[in-house]
């Protein structure tokens, strides 16, 4: 079971705990709270799985199928000590926490050299103040569509209080689409220029209605509590519908942000999203049907897992509640989300302003997906480059000084091309971002399916979804008082969508499709942000157990960043 009353007191104990450290420093000497550390280690296998009810390879975490769930606290340093055991190179990225001048512990192929099998690495990273639902899963290959996913939650410190009271307990449901096939399958098909098809099923914290014991309860609540369900779309593919069989919802927390509290009966959780709601068991004592179902698909696929009242013994009903048809109806519930202003919390703080939609827009970049082929196969772009992984990661080849031996900066356009070409550039995609700019990013999706984006090392305001191209006059459309802040944004079809930074965080960072698919085929691009003193005011050094691979292995190390 996710979550639990363990969990939450060890989460309550680990708000007070600290360690102390002394610093001698010129001679002086100084005291300082060192922030709590979490400990994990972590044994990456291959293990038989049967979440659709047929045996198939899954890659396992310390024999769990999802991952074991990390349950921190804002300021924590979380180290992860990573053993792969498959017989592939492994990355495992933390999606959503910002890694603040701290790329290097980003996990994604464009950051660190993979895990070799056989092999171990340590991530160390601290979670700041990003109260809020989160999780993890692996960058390398198409290993996400076998496992190694799982949740992490941010909590608050006892010092800065949330606007709701305590819930009862906290639960994290994953929710996603799964392809029966392996992962080597997966591969394999998209090597060869295929697509992937329709996914076989959705899941539910890794099993279906077709798994073993899917009438035993997951979660239990008692009569009259409030609990917290941390929900994130850890699919593949589709955007999926979570609604809870007589149960509303409260939405409090979206990505790292809270949120104005409205009541949902159900919630859009488009791929790479999390929200964080509130639940009331006020309804009479039984078990009760969580439901995640396909969007936008001609042919809907559902599952159901059960939630049980303490004191009911009575079955789910077998009338599942429907969910909504039509993206209209989902961009109407993004255009109800809005930002909790008045939330004891920690805020973006771009260019030293709250007030977001005051801030000169310095640069803005229009981004259009497109799918075409190249010598036959298969290829998504953006701005007509499919990106390619080079051998090097990218933030290595910059940091020793040799991009120029791996990638070149900005072959991408700030605008697409004016009308869609045929073929596609298939070359590393790094774009060169000024540090401390404030830019705005278009997304326009002329395809028919669904576009989900992720930015690593960064939130951003989600300002506008609207049907058809964008203008310039599009800007008057636009929240710029209480958009929420988040790193996650969807794109419907024939729609654009737009996110407004400041990329105050330097380093090299990832912006992709979240979609299995269209990622590995080069839907994606790292924007790059220099500290132009190389000082670590801006960026840490390379960590001592950096793994290096590529051009850089025998190159001399450079001179550390200095204050």
């Amino acid at each position: 079971m996710a979550g639990g009353k363990s969990q939450g007191k060890a989460e309550r104990l680990g708000r007070v705990t600290a360690t102390f450290t002394v610093l001698v420093c010129l001679s002086v000497a100084v005291v300082r709270a060192e922030d709590p550390y979490l400990f994990f280690t972590w044994n990456v296998t291959y293990g038989t799985i049967s979440p659709l009810g047929v045996s198939q390879q899954g890659i396992l975490i310390n024999g769990e199928f999802p991952g074991p769930n990390i349950n921190s606290t804002t300021n924590n340093n979380i180290v992860v000590n990573v053993h792969n055991n498959l017989d592939e190179p492994f990355l495992i990225t933390w999606h959503g926490v910002q890694q603040r001048k701290n790329s290097w512990q980003d996990g994604t192929p464009g950051t660190n050299c993979p895990i070799p099998p056989g092999k171990n690495y340590t991530y160390h990273f601290q979670v700041k103040d990003q109260i809020g639902s989160y999780f993890y899963y692996p960058t390398t290959a198409m290993h996400r569509a076998a496992g190694g996913f799982g949740g992490l939650s941010i909590n608050s410190r006892l010092l800065i209080p949330v606007p709701y009271a305590d819930p009862e307990d906290d639960y994290t449901v994953l929710i996603g689409d799964w392809y029966s096939k392996s992962h080597t399958q997966l591969k394999s098909f998209l090597d060869g220029g295929r697509a992937l098809g329709r996914p076989d099923g959705v899941l539910i914290n890794g099993k279906s209605s077709k798994s073993k014991d899917n009438d035993k309860p997951i979660f239990t609540m008692k009569p009259g509590k409030t609990y917290k369900y941390r929900i994130c779309n850890v699919g593949l593919k589709n955007s999926l519908n979570f609604r809870i069989q007589g149960h509303k919802m409260k939405l409090v927390e979206m990505e790292g942000s809270h949120t104005v509290q409205n009541i949902y009966q159900s919630l859009d959780a488009h791929v790479g999203q999390c929200y964080g709601v509130l639940v009331t068991a006020d309804q009479p004592p039984k078990d009760y049907y969580m439901v995640a179902s396909t969007r936008f698909t001609k042919n809907v696929l559902t599952t159901t897992a059960v939630i049980g009242y303490t004191t009911g013994k009575d079955p789910a009903s077998p009338d599942i509640p429907e969910a909504p048809v039509g993206w209209a109806w989902s961009l109407n519930q993004f255009r109800s989300f809005r930002w909790n202003l008045t939330a004891s919390a920690a805020r973006p703080n771009p260019q030293g302003s709250y007030h977001y939609g005051d801030i000169n827009i310095t640069r803005t970049i229009k981004l259009v997906n497109s799918a075409s082929r190249s010598n036959g196969k298969l290829r998504y772009a953006i701005n007509g480059v499919s990106h390619v992984d080079p051998d090097t990661p990218l933030k290595l080849a910059e940091y020793y000084e040799a991009p120029d031996k791996v990638f070149k900066y900005d072959i991408i356009p700030d605008s697409p091309p004016e009308t869609d070409v045929a073929t596609v550039t298939m070359e590393p995609n790094v774009a060169n971002l000024t540090h401390r700019t404030y830019i705005e990013i278009i997304f326009e999706n002329h395809e028919k399916s669904v576009q989900s984006y992720h930015l690593s090392g960064y939130s951003f305001f989600a300002v506008g979804i609207e049907p058809g191209k964008w203008t310039p006059e599009k800007r008057k459309n636009y929240n710029l008082l209480d958009a929420v802040s988040r790193h996650t944004i969807q794109v419907f079809p024939k729609t654009w969508a737009v996110i407004m930074t400041s990329f105050d965080n330097c380093g090299m960072w990832n912006l992709r499709s979240e979609a299995i698919e269209r990622r590995y085929l080069g839907q994606q691009m790292y924007l790059s942000v220099i500290s132009p003193e190389r000082s670590l005011r801006d960026e840490y050094n390379i960590p001592d157990n950096a793994l290096l691979c590529g051009v850089v292995k025998d190159l001399p190390k450079p001179p550390p960043y200095t204050i």
